[in-house]
């Protein structure tokens, strides 16, 4: 029999450092998302709230706001990676975080100053600091989460974007309608934003060895079971460039997020259009009809967590098995409602409503399905494989629109719409595909410390030995 390995606590310091990245992740996606209802407050405050500022602006102008958080956001994200490597996540990730919360907090006196121009520069800078934070988190997981409970760490944290996509759609507005007006949406965000900053600076540790409320046996479970090499905290390890980009598992990873980051794009920003257009229903003028489906998102979140982890705790599939179930799951499911979207009419709007959700709501697999899997693929340089795979990936919610519009002329058009839904179905399909067949959860060669350092040649290395041997035995003069 084995010994049993002293874990500390139930819930130790560990848990603690998911906890807070769940705070972050919310906090910052709450001041990401609260712009979709400010600018409807903003343009109408005759129906929302008549005590504040409107202003005129014309619909081309509203879409530059709302996209420009991708501008800066696309940017940054390999640097992110990068620069937690060099300075530690927890500083990265602090001054990211409140960076973001300046911006929110700035927002309504520069609005007041600049109008929509100035809102569209504030959006682009906390798209620059946002895009730091992703990389960070899964650099953070990698150093705090034994391989045993690293999907269960991840998940959780994870959850936080479906915390944030709900609590931004359902607090905006009632803060906008509220004394505070739609200048408030972005006071509170920053509250919260400055709120978690003040949590991170005081729990997060870059490692256990650097905390200082773990305890020993916690901190010897954690670094014992990463088996890395004893300097491992203080040494940068050298960046495998080449074998990165010419990985199978990470190239099949790549293609998996672009796939899921189209046809996620299709259902959250396309999907609205086709029901308002073609089932004429304006979904975004009802709060619970919009939050419904991520609310549905973060409810299968938990369930997929649960699920997981009876399956790896009960040994029936390995991780890379629950890895490709997962995302089949979460890409195939959605792919057949979409389509099943595309056919319905007017008189099957509950119908639509109800397809809608389940898509969003199968859709959060992908998380442990293939959002993970870099940390998986590469523990030392899970920041920097995160920065690529989030460049990549965060280009195709630019271009999403544009195939829309190219190929929907008429918004009431079902069969142009159709075609939308097709094109979303088969990159979900064929992404999902790629990545069952080149995908693994198993840590690549290139993740070694020493994976760059020369490497003794065999037959030389006897050679030497014997060498060395036949000159100890010659007799001293």
């Amino acid at each position: 029999m084995t010994a049993e390995v002293n874990k500390g606590p139930t819930l130790g310091i560990r848990h603690l450092q998911a906890l807070l990245i769940f705070i972050t992740i919310t906090s910052v996606y709450i001041g990401r998302l609260n712009v979709g209802v400010s600018v409807v407050a903003m343009t109408n405050a005759e129906s929302t709230n008549p005590d504040f500022p409107e202003y005129d602006w014309t619909e081309a102008e509203k879409s530059y706001i709302l996209s420009s958080f991708f501008w800066g956001y696309i940017i940054t994200q390999f640097l992110g990676g990068y620069l937690c490597k060099l300075f530690g996540v927890k500083n990265v990730m602090f001054w990211a975080t409140f960076a973001s919360g300046v911006c929110s907090a700035v927002t309504p006196l520069f609005i007041g100053w600049g109008g929509w121009a100035t809102y569209c520069g504030i959006r682009v800078l906390m798209g620059f600091a946002q895009g730091l934070i992703f990389p960070c988190i899964h650099q953070h997981l990698a150093r705090w989460s034994p391989p045993e409970e690293r999907n269960r760490l991840g998940a959780l944290s994870h959850t936080g974007i479906e915390a944030g996509n709900v609590l931004s759609m359902f607090v905006s507005g009632m803060i906008a309608k509220g004394p505070m007006g739609w200048p408030g949406i972005s006071y509170i965000s920053a509250g919260v934003a400055f709120a978690s900053c003040a949590l991170w600076f005081v729990l997060a540790a870059n490692n256990a060895t650097e905390s200082r409320f773990i305890g020993e046996a916690e901190r010897n479970y954690i670094e014992s079971s990463l088996k890395h090499k004893e300097n491992y905290h203080n040494t940068v390890i050298p960046i495998p460039w080449r074998a990165i980009f010419t990985s199978g598992p990470f190239l099949a990873l790549i293609v998996a997020r672009c796939a899921e980051t189209w046809g996620l794009s299709t259902l959250q920003a396309e999907i609205p259009a086709y029901m308002n257009g073609v089932l004429q229903m304006d979904i975004k003028d009802n709060a619970f009809f919009s939050a419904l489906p991520f609310l549905a998102m973060w409810i299968m979140s938990y369930v997929y967590l649960i699920f997981a982890d009876i399956l790896l705790s009960g040994k029936c599939l390995s991780l890379t098995a629950i890895r490709k179930t997962f995302n089949s799951i979460a890409f195939w499911l959605p792919a057949a409602t979409l389509i099943g979207i595309g056919f319905l009419d007017v008189d099957q709007k509950n119908f639509a409503i109800v397809l809608m959700t389940l898509s969003v709501g199968f859709n959060s697999g992908a998380t442990i399905g293939s959002s993970l899997n870099s940390i998986d693929l590469s523990p030392n340089h899970a920041s920097i494989l995160m920065g690529i795979v989030n460049t990549a990936a965060n280009v195709v919610p630019i271009v999403t629109p544009l195939v829309v519009g190219q190929v929907v002329s008429d918004n009431t058009d079902r069969s142009q719409w159709q075609i939308v839904f097709i094109i979303s179905s088969v990159i979900f399909f064929v992404g999902n595909c790629i990545y069952l067949l080149f995908g693994t959860a198993v840590s690549q060669p290139w993740d070694a410390e020493d994976f760059l350092q020369p490497q003794p040649i065999a037959g030389l290395e006897i050679v030497e030995r014997q060498h060395e041997k036949s000159v100890s035995k010659m007799p001293i003069s």
